[in-house]
């Protein structure tokens, strides 16, 4: 009997051993020459920025912080929306004195409303995408806060299962919207299946389908003109593990984002320790080489591809100095 369960215990976990072989060696090398910033990262801002807790002097210090960086857009947490795809006023009230101080203190950078919701796809409670009133208002909230000065519209809705066609349709008319408009549309999207079908395997297992297939993650991509994949919270317990899962997610969403899509890839500019996150693992300077690594091995020259900072409240000074060091410094001209 022990060696029948050793037996079954060998088989479970070889693919997994298999796997994170892989992902080690995955990290391995050098980037290539040229594997920097080319002016088109972003940063996720915090809601103070909008609710009327920042100043004037806030808003010089953060354009002292990202001169001579390769950070174009602003993801600024306006909402969240309502279930109801609704997005009161009184949620981002400050925006256009905002929008405007950093047009004034950085001329280039562009900010866009970052909104999003829980989807009811695993409880009862949440917003519902399958009800066409629901993407509907949530069309107005996206008028209502371009109206409000913002250049843009950054959505992050979660968790959002892999091949779900009512966000597709929404993406349509997002789009369509937006581009009428002369308006950026972003997402910040799941992360790939590191193995094939890995989203059936673990929805089935968990209830949580955490990944989307690569097949979902380019037709998602098709659709906007940005999507940054939220490239943390991996799981993965070193920093070696980590690195190499980033550049093979740098790899898969490059194989199929096309030329037109800026491709962002996240840094975790934050730090907890809890089941899927470990501050040790999921460090700046690991993502960064994680992300030149990828770029190298499957379109070192693209242009459109950055990457994008989360989250600005949480930072520390070595994230930062790690982000402008691996990445933002000596860096070639904006193509």
């Amino acid at each position: 009997m022990l060696r029948l369960l050793g037996a079954l215990l060998a088989l479970l976990l070889l693919p997994l051993l298999t796997a994170e072989t892989a992902l080690r060696i995955n990290y391995t090398g050098d980037p290539a020459p040229g594997t920097r910033t080319r002016h088109r990262d972003a940063l996720w801002l915090g809601h103070a920025w909008v609710d009327g807790r920042k100043t004037d002097r806030d808003v010089e210090a953060l354009a002292r912080r990202l001169r001579d960086t390769g950070i174009r857009d602003l993801y600024v947490h306006s909402g969240p929306l309502e279930h109801d795809g609704t997005l009161p006023p009184s949620a981002y009230k400050k925006a256009r004195w905002f929008t405007d101080a950093v047009h004034r203190e950085l001329p280039g950078v562009r900010v866009q409303a970052w909104l999003g919701d829980v989807l009811a796809t695993e409880t009862p409670d949440g917003l519902r995408l399958e009800r066409a009133a629901t993407r509907t208002a949530i069309l107005a909230s996206t008028r209502a806060v371009l109206d409000a000065g913002f250049q843009g519209a950054h959505f992050d809705l979660e968790p959002l299962h892999s091949g779900d066609r009512n966000y597709l349709a929404l993406l349509d008319d997002l789009r369509d919207l937006t581009h009428a408009r002369g308006a950026v549309l972003s997402v910040a999207a799941h992360q790939i299946d590191p193995l094939p079908a890995f989203h059936s395997f673990w929805g089935t297992t968990t209830g949580h389908p955490k990944w989307w297939s690569q097949a979902y993650f380019g037709q998602v991509a098709r659709r906007v003109d940005q999507i940054a994949v939220m490239s943390y919270d991996t799981m993965q317990p070193t920093q070696g593990l980590y690195g190499g899962y980033v550049a093979q997610q740098t790899s898969l969403a490059l194989e199929v984002t096309p030329d037109g899509t800026d491709l962002l890839m996240g840094l975790p500019f934050y730090h907890e320790n809890r089941f899927g996150h470990w501050a040790h693992a999921e460090t700046v300077p690991a993502a960064v080489r994680g992300v030149r690594l990828g770029l190298s091995r499957t379109d070192a020259g693209r242009a459109r591809f950055g990457v994008a900072l989360y989250v600005d409240f949480a930072a520390t000074e070595a994230d930062w100095r790690a982000y402008r060091d691996g990445w933002a410094a000596t860096s070639p001209t904006a193509s």
